[in-house]
């Protein structure tokens, strides 16, 4: 717990960082199709498969986020802790959803 909230747990952790690896990889292979001029219809598709991965990393976390942050902050039965953690929820699904 950092600053009285939840951390991302460490399967989770393990999860999304060899996820991010792998984009990492991916989007290197963006920069090099980039800098030899490759077609655009290709490096169109690597970026939709780049975005989609990130997609799934933040489905990972925001996983790891209801599981683990919101459901202590609801079980604690401090009705602020609650009425916080709505706020913040419903700030997440916004962002997420876009």
């Amino acid at each position: 717990m950092a600053n009285g909230k939840e951390l991302i747990m460490p399967a989770a952790r393990r999860e999304a960082s060899q996820r991010l690896s792998r984009i990492e990889g991916q989007i290197k292979g963006i920069r090099k199709m980039v800098e030899e001029g490759r077609y655009c219809v290709e490096v169109l598709g690597q970026i939709s498969a780049v975005q989609e991965a990130l997609r799934g990393v933040g489905k990972l976390i925001m996983r790891n986020y209801l599981e683990n942050c919101v459901t202590s902050s609801l079980r604690s039965g401090s009705r602020k802790k609650a009425q916080e953690t709505y706020g913040e929820l419903m700030d997440v699904v916004y962002k997420f959803a876009k």
